[in-house]
């Protein structure tokens, strides 16, 4: 491709609405367009970068056994209405009605298209199992989009579903999944991390979510070092400590703690560690506008609660209001505890269930308890779980070392539906006996625009974005120091770029009437992994000019040996 054949849209600064790295760079380098609110046009230079990543989805998917189909992006309510998610998926999903005024969807996902396709067509055990994968535009109305494509309404989605008569043949075909994201992350040329995960509002048994190494993730990720060990923040188990509670030894004492309503603030008026401090935490158990039970949740002062957790325990809650708290407890928020409380349920972390003179609120403003004990001064807590989110330090899970922290990005997820979306839509076949049995499902999904971002954040400098070569909207950029000038420059520039596309390179020759440090600018700016300058001075002696993306010097190479070494370069970042 020449850059007088193609389109360039830079800019030098990012707008002032482009909040992250990724958003403020594909802006600059004229990668997306915004045409509203989490609604992006894709233009030339984005989109090559998008293909590129399609490009490998689709290998890695076709030798895994997928097969490719393509569903319509508008769905039927009637089929949201039978598998119950009508009701329950939230505003996120945007309704629309034809001229007849019947209710359509447009599809943020594909469970319920899929699902009615296979219960129409596949009737028996021998015609399992399959797995179908569609790469498709997908719609969800956030509330408030942000981080351009990052958070994004319209996005672009590698979908897959697979359908089995055992759950058996389901857990190889996860696996099967499993080493095949493994594969398209790698061969994008990504640092990632594949963690286990919570299912969430999809559904299911089983899940693993695919992670972007980068510190501006909105994921916080728990792993071992010494072990494979690796999981979600929301799902990573806080082991329960293996010492027993200590005998109280210290008196109850009420002291006054005026204008100090968090553990941190308590902790240090008092002279006492954080960890010896607990904080009361005041929910109400049950549908979110029902009355519910009152609770109060107990975790030590330098815990935060995972509501993940919390609800697998609980079921669904809620925070409590000021007044309903005020009702309960007769204290305002700030100084509420577990000492003295009547008809209140009291729920405790494991590591709180062992701690003995410990600070809490004392259900009076401006004062908090010291020397607190259970059985002594309160009842043993209602229910004991994992209600906190794992730190840095604690015990791997799999008993193989200490946990670390890191952040990430999702970009793919897998799921063991089981029979969710099968059972609601009665999705059967007949067995080998002849009976009628549902059909267990699995789901595969990879953000193909979201690996875009993510590749970004992960991947750049001062200068603009550094693109692993796989994903690169050109591989190599030829850079000619007065192509419009020199006959010679030009000549070079164009048999090197004839002998490079041969070769099967991607090649971009600027042949743009510009000023080098524009063109050398620009060519950063966009991530082109390999830049060769082609120069009257460097011609006379028989070399070329070449400077790969992250090298710190350029260095002068032979003209004929250039493409012989580039394509080594290139076979090496493969």
């Amino acid at each position: 491709m020449r850059t007088s054949r193609f389109f360039l849209s830079t800019l030098r600064e990012a707008p002032s609405d482009a909040e992250i790295i990724s958003h403020q760079l594909m802006l600059r380098a004229g990668m997306i367009k915004r045409l509203a609110g989490g609604i992006y046009t894709w233009m030339p230079i984005g989109l090559r970068v998008v293909r590129k990543v399609e490009k490998i989805v689709r290998e890695e998917m076709d030798r895994a056994g997928a097969i490719e189909l393509s569903m319509p992006a508008v769905q039927p309510a009637e089929l949201w209405q039978e598998s119950g998610r009508w009701d329950k998926y939230g505003p996120e999903l945007l309704r629309c009605k034809d001229r007849h005024q019947r209710d359509f969807v447009i599809g943020p996902t594909h469970e319920e298209v899929i699902t009615d396709v296979v219960r129409k067509d596949v009737k028996s055990y021998r015609q399992l199992p399959l797995h179908f994968y569609q790469v498709q535009v997908k719609f969800r109305d956030e509330i408030r989009p942000r981080f351009g494509i990052m958070r994004g309404r319209e996005f672009l989605m590698k979908d897959g579903y697979s359908f089995h008569s055992s759950f058996a043949d389901l857990q190889r075909e996860y696996r099967n999944m499993f080493e095949t994201y493994t594969r398209i992350f790698t061969r994008l040329g990504l640092k990632f991390r594949a963690v286990a995960a919570d299912t969430g509002s999809i559904g299911g048994t089983g899940s693993h979510e695919f992670h972007v190494l980068a510190d501006s993730g909105e994921d916080a990720l728990a792993y071992c070092p010494d072990s494979d060990f690796a999981a979600n923040v929301e799902l990573a188990e806080a082991l329960a400590p293996t010492v027993a509670r200590a005998p109280a030894s210290a008196a109850l004492e009420k002291l006054a703690t005026p204008g100090r309503s968090t553990c941190e603030d308590v902790a240090a008026l008092l002279g006492t560690p954080l960890t010896s401090t607990v904080k009361a935490i005041a929910v109400v158990i049950g549908a979110p506008e029902a009355a519910g039970q009152f609770t109060l949740i107990l975790l030590r002062g330098d815990h935060n609660l995972n509501e993940v957790k919390a609800e697998k325990t609980l079921g669904e809650f809620r925070f409590a209001r000021e007044d309903e708290i005020v009702a309960a407890l007769a204290c305002q928020p700030g100084y509420i505890g577990p000492v003295g409380v009547a008809d209140v349920q009291v729920v405790a972390d494991r590591s709180v269930a062992v701690m003995s003179d410990f600070v809490c609120g004392a259900n009076e403003a401006g004062f908090h308890l010291a020397g607190v004990n259970f059985v002594r001064d309160l009842a043993e807590p209602t229910i004991v779980a994992d209600l906190r989110n794992v730190v840095v330090g604690d015990a791997s899970p799999d008993g193989k070392g200490r946990l670390e922290l890191c952040r990430g990005i999702e970009v793919g997820h897998i799921f063991q539906l089981r029979r969710k979306y099968a059972e609601a839509l009665k999705c059967s076949f007949l067995d080998e006996s002849g009976q009628s049995q549902i059909m267990e499902m699995g789901c595969y999904g990879i953000g193909v625009t979201r690996i875009v971002g993510a590749a970004i954040e992960q991947g750049h400098d001062q200068r603009g974005i550094t693109f692993p070569a796989a994903i690169a909207p050109f591989e190599v950029v030829i850079v000619p120091m007065g192509y419009a000038k020199s006959e010679a420059v030009r000549a070079a520039a164009d048999a090197l770029y004839g002998e490079l596309t041969s070769a099967g390179i991607d090649v971009l020759l600027d042949d743009r009437n510009e000023r080098p440090g524009v063109m050398f600018a620009e060519m950063e700016l966009i991530g082109i992994p390999h830049r060769v300058v082609v120069g009257e001075r460097g011609l006379a002696e028989g070399k070329l000019e070449y400077k790969g993306r992250g090298d710190a010097e350029s260095q002068m190479l032979p003209l004929g040996e250039l493409g012989q070494f580039l394509g080594a370069r290139l076979c090496a970042e493969q």
